[in-house]
């Protein structure tokens, strides 16, 4: 027996403005797959674990759909999209101050866990840290070289599976 869709799902409003600004409706399928990020905050979700996570709501999307409306939450600035060690899209919800950062003159350097697949923004970046990029960037450009996003992931076992791991 299927459940009903839940509906209950909404749109934090600085998702909502980049929603309309890129002329995309707030559909319950956008709504429905929004609800499952905001369930998870920093977790970096495959397309089957989205798809898996809105079946167990209720809802039965086409997985090809499933799969253009993430591209297009991406391409968006809504979701973050990345690829993961094995060569697996992921996709994070972005957060309110996000989007600048993914612009091709910004970055956010972010951390996965290998193991419970957290990934989270790093906040705090020092000034020899943005020195770096923007070398790394200054020497490209020197080479006719067109930067047009950055992205740094840093990738381990996170503190709480770390702690999990030790007492095990």
């Amino acid at each position: 027996m299927t459940r009903p869709p839940v509906d209950a799902d909404t749109v934090p409003e600085h998702l909502q403005a980049r929603l309309e600004a890129a002329g995309l409706r707030r559909t319950l399928a956008t709504r429905a797959a929004l609800g499952v990020f905001l369930a998870r905050p920093g977790q970096g979700l495959t397309h089957a674990q989205v798809l898996q996570a809105l079946r167990l709501r209720g809802h039965e999307p086409n997985r090809v759909t499933l799969y253009r409306l993430l591209d297009r939450l991406a391409a968006c600035a809504v979701l973050a999209r990345h690829s993961d060690d094995r060569g697996t899209w992921r996709y994070t919800l972005q957060g309110p101050g996000d989007a600048a950062r993914s612009q091709p003159t910004g970055w956010q350097p972010r951390f996965e866990c290998r193991r419970c697949g957290q990934d989270r923004a790093l906040d705090e970046v020092s000034a020899a840290g943005k020195a770096w990029l923007r070398d790394l960037q200054r020497t490209l450009a020197r080479q006719g070289d067109v930067v047009e996003r950055v992205e740094l992931a840093l990738h381990g076992v996170c503190a709480p599976c770390a702690e999990a791991e030790r007492a095990a």
